[in-house]
C-alpha cells in the first residue's frame, strides 16, 4: 500500500479482523464455501473479504468487496455471505457491508488462488 492511499491519520483503509476471537477460524470457513459465479475460487482466498469483526457477543461483522463493482451478482453475493457465517455454530448476528474503497487487486488473492487461476 503506498503512502498516498492511507488516510491521514495513517491508518490502513481496511480494518484489521478479529483473528483473536474463538469462531474467527469458523467464521473464514464460511466464507471460504461462497463462490463468485465466474471465478471457481472462494471469495475468502480471492481476497474478497477485508474484514471479518466479531465481537464479544458473538456479533459477525463482515466488510467485503467484489472483483469489480459492475459484478452481475453484487446484490446477491452479500447475502450468500451472511447466510454462510449464520450457519456458524454460536454466531448471534450477522452483517455484511460492501465497500469499494480500496478497490481489489489481484495483489489480494491468497498463493492458493493464484495458483488455481494459473498466475503462479
Amino acid at each position: 500500500m503506498t503512502e498516498q492511499s492511507l488516510p491521514l491519520e495513517g491508518a490502513p483503509l481496511i480494518k484489521p479482523s478479529t483473528t483473536d476471537h474463538p469462531l474467527y477460524d469458523s467464521v473464514v470457513e464460511a466464507c471460504r464455501t461462497v463462490f463468485d459465479p465466474e471465478i471457481p475460487v472462494n471469495i475468502y482466498d480471492l481476497g474478497l473479504v477485508y474484514t471479518i469483526e466479531i465481537t464479544a457477543e458473538n456479533d459477525v461483522n463482515v466488510v467485503m468487496t467484489l472483483t469489480a463493482p459492475g459484478c452481475p451478482v453484487a446484490g446477491e453475493m452479500p447475502g450468500w455471505v451472511s447466510d454462510a457465517v449464520d450457519m456458524v455454530a454460536g454466531v448471534r448476528a450477522v452483517q455484511v457491508a460492501m465497500t469499494f474503497d480500496p478497490p481489489w487487486g489481484m495483489e489480494m488473492m491468497s498463493d492458493e488462488a493464484r495458483l488455481e487461476l494459473g498466475f503462479m
